[in-house]
């Protein structure tokens, strides 16, 4: 493992995914991973420590409505914690950072906006367009 500056930001004229980016992007994922376990967690203390009171229906339906909203959150979190944890184990196996159908470099700047991106912009354009050919058929 390669300690990194502070300040330090993948380049793009460095060696593609070297050490440096590598190490770079298993922190900011492992940092991500955990600010959503983190919210997780929180919401769940919260739904723990809400007093069930009798209100009207308005009430009520709205805390439920609220509640299904923080599941529904949760749920998402959990898929994204998985595709986390798929990414790191790339990084770990070095194929972190190359497009899944192609193997081309996926692109630091498309890394930075979407870390655990598996496509390049190419690839998941023409998935999209796949996709919507099917819907419209």
């Amino acid at each position: 493992m390669v300690d990194l500056p502070n300040n330090y930001r993948p380049r793009k004229n460095e060696k593609y995914m070297n050490e440096k980016q590598q190490q770079y992007f298993r922190l900011k994922l492992q940092a991500w991973r955990n600010e959503l376990l983190d919210e997780s967690k929180q919401t769940v203390e919260r739904l723990r420590g809400e007093t069930v009171e009798v209100g009207d229906e308005a009430d009520r339906a709205n805390r439920e409505s609220d509640h299904a909203l923080e599941l529904r959150t949760r749920d998402r979190y959990r898929k994204l914690i998985g595709k986390i944890d798929q990414a790191l184990l790339r990084v770990d196996d070095g194929t972190y950072g190359f497009c899944e159908e192609t193997g081309e470099p996926i692109g630091i700047q498309r890394l930075e906006i979407r870390p655990v991106a598996i496509l390049s912009v190419e690839a998941q354009e023409r998935r999209e367009l796949l996709q919507k050919k099917i819907h419209v058929a």
